[in-house]
């Protein structure tokens, strides 16, 4: 007899107990994110067929052209959590300054905000490479019954209550945590509904990938020229093998089913590094550290970063925590 997979909206209900705040409220805030997913992911998969590659002409706060998917995928997110009266404030890598959204009873009442970088990877749209949405959530910090305010967002991301991934992929798969592990749920697309199909994800703690755009070698700190030189070496279990796509929810994805090491560093054109510290580094690190996994920067933990603004970027090393060590200690070394 065939084992009855557990759907999303199921795991959701029977694991509420290891929240910590009111169960049904993220509920309510995990149902929101699986519906527009699912909207997005139809989408995303008749890209080809109708007039929505290409750039909408609007760029973003990043200066970065934004795919009309970009914007479509940006406004079903904040339409359906907006719909759900749950949150107190969205902020998005898409929109120049966070929205604050009042509570259906005019007051103000709602406690969450969310924090998501609606279609990563983006510029891949039009080759048919997999995309993907990150979210992360925190409880604000501000008094319930008062507009959200930008210190709402500008949170450690050790205090994230949840954050995740929708990777769009050959299968659509959404990937999350609340601090209690790391689950994973694919997208039956006939009847539409998620099912656990990965539960209790970890990365491998070794592995033999490394993922880095070695394009940007020349402009990397010498810390990371060396650790990628350590990585094409021909000793014991190396050279290991290079993987870089170039969307970071797939490159993570990845790097946790198989075992290996994300690098975005500084560089001489990117001297804070180029990822977005609140919508990609810090739901990338707490889903990491949820799964066995390691994230810093070369010297410090991501999620202890203190955000100054809503779109800081940081420089980010995430995966397979004895890789992830391996990277900090030549990153050290170089330093001295």
């Amino acid at each position: 007899m065939s084992h009855k997979k557990q759907t999303l909206g199921e795991f959701i209900i029977e694991n509420q107990a290891s929240f910590k705040y009111s169960s049904g409220e993220l509920s309510s805030l995990l149902n929101s994110i699986r519906l527009a997913a699912k909207v997005v992911n139809h989408e995303v998969n008749k890209a080809g067929l109708v007039d929505i590659i290409g750039a909408a002409g609007d760029t973003n706060i990043q200066g970065e052209d934004q795919q009309k998917l970009d914007v479509y995928a940006n406004d079903k997110f904040i339409q359906t959590l907006t719909k759900r009266n749950i949150v107190c404030g969205i902020a998005s890598e898409e929109e120049d300054d966070f929205i604050t959204i009042n509570s259906q009873d005019e007051n103000h009442q709602n406690k969450y905000v969310v924090l998501i970088d609606p279609l990563d990877g983006s510029s891949n749209i039009d080759v048919n490479v997999s995309v993907g949405t990150i979210f992360s959530i925190y409880r604000r910090v501000t008094p319930v019954g008062t507009p959200v305010q930008l210190e709402d967002f500008l949170q450690k991301g050790s205090e994230q209550v949840a954050a995740g991934y929708v990777v769009y992929g050959t299968s659509t798969m959404l990937v999350y945590t609340t601090g209690d592990g790391v689950n994973g749920f694919t997208l039956n697309p006939a009847i539409g509904s998620f099912y656990l199909s990965h539960p209790k994800m970890e990365f491998p703690v070794d592995g033999n990938i490394y993922s880095v755009n070695e394009g940007n070698y020349i402009h990397f700190p010498q810390g990371v020229k060396n650790y990628i030189k350590y990585c094409q070496e021909e000793v014991d279990d190396r050279p290991y093998t290079s993987r870089y796509i170039g969307s970071l929810v797939s490159d993570f994805h990845r790097n946790m089913i198989k075992g290996g090491i994300y690098l975005y560093p500084q560089s001489s054109k990117n001297p804070n590094g180029k990822l977005r510290l609140l919508y990609e580094c810090n739901p990338m690190a707490f889903l990491a550290e949820q799964a066995n996994g390691k994230s810093s920067d070369g010297f410090t933990r991501t999620m202890d970063v203190q955000p100054t603004e809503l779109h800081q970027r940081v420089p980010f090393i995430c995966g397979s925590k004895n890789m992830v060590e391996k990277a900090e200690e030549f990153m050290r070394k170089a330093q001295k």
